[in-house]
């Protein structure tokens, strides 16, 4: 390992996108590539990215409005095309513009003027050799250009960093390259092909190391053996959910069935239940609480917001007080007094069932029979968490539940390490939805809002951020509104007391408020069946999976509801990615959509979304490699004794346990 040596600032900045060595520095990869290469400027089309080499042959006129600055000249290619030319908000390139030298101009093409809009200008032709250049999610204080430059004096020494892990046989039998060589291709590529070329080792490299790693924790898990000491009466449960108010779906049923299954046997439970958003996985959960207490053991449902957590503890003590069950709810704000007694209580063995965030696994709190954790939305709970969940009890079980639904046979690759539960069907009739990509000056937002206030039903106004620059915050949106709406609506972010928040929930669950302007803890947890609206202000800073899930508040008592998706789109793919969402309301699909435009190395959204993040992968494209990285990972557990092999195997069990320290510092 080697610590990177540079500038105090810029290693502080580095380490927001987690580089704190060498070795995460060049295996942090570009997440697309401006290409430079000169457009063939007979076949243009409209809205056609280009690249032209010329000379202007008019003086750059400079003009100010407000805050906008514009730069016109007339422009000739060297292959004698004539062009009218404007760059926004880069005064300081009146400085270079002159008529005598060449200059590269980059832009969008429009046809009906023969106009392009500037994005980049560079004095001079450009040579091939840096006609790609490779593009970096980085800290807004670092440039591009610095960060590359880390990058080359990196590889200068490179031979220190990068060793060969994989097998041999397996570059041989794939044709892959070495570590190196690929690395150096993906950010020093000198045509298009080398950039497929080394993301192609890459990206196998990275799957057969995830393969692995989720066989050998499955291999774990299954060696877990627990003591059943109490059968689980499945007519009681069957008796249970013919007591509900509402009949279950046949997936739910399945689900459930495969549950108990894993209840009743000798290894330990680890299972994923996935399924959109509506599909009821939350009574699922609820019944394998019931399961579990049946068998004399206490259960924990760990939720990743006290919002949720409290959210679900009042659905949980609705269908379990009923049959006598003891449920308490604890989380961090409590008063201590409280949570000293809760877990006294805990410890004593007189409480069944516990609804909690992370405070439910503190050193503090010891189980008399901890059988069951059950951890909504899985993803936002690192591996090293669950397992100190699960080492409060003697082998306890463990089922995970996600909103973000994808295909089995992928969640079989992705979720390795776990078996699957799958909720596809709706309990009640699918929601009707209406969604529409709108512009931030929309007459659209201010009707919706009217239409609940007038319809005595509720919106949601989500924002990203409390206050997040260009972008429009929570407080921003407040203050807009507000005088028009008055004590109708209200402010909710994370950043407020507790028990503020508490009683602004509470006041828009009993409709005292109309209007709910907050940032995205609403995405889990609020239930009101009241809501007619969601109005999601800079849509374009969310994945669609996360977009699908707020969309997924409104609309709950079977009436039309209507979502607003508001940004400014700079280009028509901007909106298109929006747009998808017009149309598409199943989360399978909308998941399948958001994985496929990730490009490499692309990480926005990856926290919202669910699915593991990679450095060079994309889920759903790279699918076949995973296929083919599982069937050599079987191959190779039946030959650990082989060198490379039993090499690998190591490096793997290294590479695990220094996740699992990663997460728990995080």
């Amino acid at each position: 390992m080697r610590l990177l040596t540079s500038s105090t600032n810029l290693i502080e900045d580095l380490k927001k996108i987690n580089i704190y060595r060498s070795e995460d520095l060049i295996e942090y990869l570009p997440y697309r590539y401006d290409s430079f290469y000169y457009t063939d400027e007979d076949e243009l089309l409209d809205k056609m990215r280009v690249v032209v080499l010329g000379k202007l042959v008019s003086n750059p006129r400079s003009s100010s409005k407000g805050k906008l600055n514009t730069i016109t000249f007339h422009f000739v290619s060297n292959k004698g095309k004539f062009y009218s030319c404007i760059v926004f908000n880069r005064p300081y390139l009146m400085g270079i513009l002159d008529l005598d030298s060449e200059f590269t101009i980059v832009g969008t093409f429009c046809l009906s003027n023969h106009q392009i809009n500037v994005s980049s200008l560079k004095k001079g032709k450009i040579d091939s050799v840096n006609a790609l250049k490779p593009i970096y999610h980085l800290p807004s204080s670092v440039s591009q250009s610095t960060y590359l430059n880390l990058v080359k004096r990196t590889f200068e020494r490179i031979d220190e960093l990068v060793g060969e892990v994989i097998p041999s046989y397996l570059k041989d039998k794939y044709h892959l390259l070495s570590h190196k060589e690929a690395i150096k291709m993906v950010h020093f590529p000198l045509k298009s092909e080398d950039i497929s070329k080394g993301l192609r080792t890459l990206k196998f490299e990275e799957c057969l190391e995830y393969c692995f790693k989720n066989r050998i924790i499955r291999q774990q898990n299954k060696k877990l053996v627990k003591v059943v000491n109490k059968e689980i009466d499945t007519k009681l449960i069957n008796q249970f959910i013919l007591n509900l108010e509402y009949k279950l779906t046949r997936d739910q049923i399945i689900a459930i069935r495969e549950i108990v299954l894993d209840l009743k046997d000798k290894s330990v439970m680890y299972r994923l239940l996935q399924g959109d958003v509506g599909t009821g996985k939350t009574i699922v959960g609820i019944i394998t609480l019931y399961a579990n207490y049946l068998r004399g053991k206490q259960g924990v449902l760990l939720a990743p917001t006290d919002s949720l957590a409290r959210q679900h503890y009042e659905n949980v003590n609705k269908e379990l007080s009923k049959y006598n069950i003891k449920t308490c709810l604890l989380i961090g704000d409590m008063k201590q007094k409280e949570k000293q007694e809760i877990k006294s209580l805990i410890s004593e063995g007189k409480i069944d069932v516990i609804v909690g965030t992370h405070a439910v696994f503190s050193e503090s709190v010891n189980y008399s029979s901890l059988g069951l954790a059950i951890i909504d939305e899985q993803h936002r709970f690192g591996v090293n968490q669950r397992n100190m969940l699960a080492s409060k009890g003697d082998d306890v079980d463990l089922l995970l539940m996600s909103a973000t639904p994808i295909p089995r046979t992928l969640a079989l690759s992705i979720y390795g390490d776990l078996d699957v539960s799958s909720l596809t069907m709706y309990p009640s009739a699918r929601r009707e939805v209406i969604t529409k990509v709108v512009d931030f000056d929309s007459e659209k937002i201010l009707s919706l809002l009217q239409y609940g206030i007038e319809n005595n039903r509720q919106v949601f106004v989500v924002c990203p951020k409390i206050s997040c620059g260009e972008q429009k915050s929570s407080e921003e949106i407040y203050d807009k509104f507000k005088p028009l709406f008055q004590e109708k609506i209200a402010l909710l972010h994370g950043k407020m007391p507790n028990e503020v928040k508490i009683e602004i929930l509470d006041k828009f669950k009993k409709n005292e408020i109309s209007i709910l302007v907050s940032t995205t803890i609403v995405e889990l947890g609020i239930d009101i069946k009241n809501a007619c609206g969601m109005i999601i202000y800079s849509a374009n800073s969310f994945g669609l999976s996360s977009l699908h899930q707020l969309r997924g508040r409104v609309g709950r008592d079977g009436q039309k509801a209507y979502c607003l998706l508001v940004d400014h789109f700079d280009e028509e793919k901007e909106g298109e990615r929006l747009k998808f969402l017009e149309t598409c309301s199943n989360g399978l699909e909308i998941a399948e959509e958001d994985m496929k435009r990730r490009g490499p190395g692309d990480f926005i959204g990856i926290q919202q979304s669910g699915f593991p993040s990679f450095n060079s992968l994309n889920i759903v494209s790279d699918f076949k490699m995973f296929e083919v990285a599982r069937s050599e990972v079987s191959y190779m557990f039946t030959n650990l004794l082989e060198p490379s092999v039993n090499k690998y195997y190591y490096y793997c069990i290294n590479k695990i346990k220094k996740d699992e320290v990663v997460t728990l510092l995080d």
